[in-house]
């Protein structure tokens, strides 16, 4: 078998799990390949034989030719991850090197079964929806697209910004806002729920529209369908704004007009035990959880 492993960094709790990560790959003759730099990173910090492995450093450089992707960090690291899959459909493994996440859903604790049941290619996938741009300067080239959410805010002032939002060509509102995050469902749980946006089941197949601290509180979050082509068109007291698809950020001005529609191409992430949304809902946001009970 043959696995891909991204990762940025890691606190020193990880240490014997890394070590055991790479004791079990070898000892099951896996092939392995590597982002570089985060091979440098383990190599200072822990004495290990990492030697027979192939590295990659840009999404180019990988090809798509092995089995599963381990990404070892956060939620962050996960996204940071997808640029490397793309429409690859190759599934995603988040082992988690701190706290249960949404995306990186293998704990420390799980990730020994965990990749005994990969080795042994006996795991399902969940297929996520993206979100996707399109600009007529091609902002984020080939990379245009998010798991998690577009996001457009000021950059040089403290003034408010104003969004026209335009759904399939109609006029849909003004936001005079800081700023305006359009999520997936998988994103829903992310920056979107911090700024008051609804938790949606995901494959529901919508975009959820947020503000970011609008001036007129009336304006709510909206779920829209996600087969309906949303078009921005950004002003303000200064012409440079931020736009972000998920980890990645670029600056445009007032003149361009921001395209955005669900992806032609999934995500897999990968499954290796009967955990639910709902069962993660629960742990994440310690739902039903009273301190009087404990």
């Amino acid at each position: 078998m043959k696995i891909a492993i991204y990762g940025r960094s890691f606190g020193n709790d990880f240490n014997d799990s890394i070590v055991n990560l790479f004791e079990i790959l070898k000892a099951n003759k896996t092939e392995i390949i590597i982002y570089k730099p985060f091979y440098d990173f383990i190599k200072e910090k822990i004495d290990i034989d990492l030697d027979q492995v192939v590295f990659f450093t840009k999404p180019k450089d990988l090809k798509k030719n092995f089995d599963v992707l381990l990404s070892i960090g956060g939620d962050g690291t996960f996204l940071e991850s997808t640029i490397f899959i793309k429409d690859s459909k190759i599934p995603i493994a988040g082992i988690n090197s701190g706290r249960l996440g949404f995306l990186a859903n293998i704990s420390k604790n799980e990730m020994k079964s965990a990749l005994e049941k990969i080795l042994k290619k006996s795991y399902s996938y969940e297929e996520r929806d993206l979100i996707q741009l399109e600009t007529e300067n091609n902002l984020f080239g080939e990379y245009n697209f998010a798991l998690n959410e577009l996001t457009v805010q000021k950059k040089d002032s403290s003034s408010m910004i104003i969004i026209h939002v335009y759904s399939k060509g109609q006029f849909l509102n003004t936001y005079w806002a800081d700023g305006l995050i359009i999520s997936t469902p998988t994103g829903s749980t992310a920056y979107s729920l911090s700024a008051g946006g609804p938790i949606v089941v995901p494959n529901s197949q919508n975009f959820i529209i947020t503000p970011l601290a609008p001036h007129n509180l009336t304006i709510r979050p909206l779920v829209v369908p996600n087969n309906q082509e949303l078009t921005l068109k950004v002003e303000g007291r200064d012409q440079n704004f931020l736009i972000s698809l998920d980890h990645r950020y670029e600056t445009f001005t007032s003149s361009t007009e921001l395209k955005i529609k669900k992806a032609n191409f999934k995500i897999r992430m990968l499954k290796h035990d009967d955990r639910t949304f709902f069962s993660t809902l629960r742990e994440k946001l310690m739902w039903g959880i009273d301190k009087r009970n404990i």
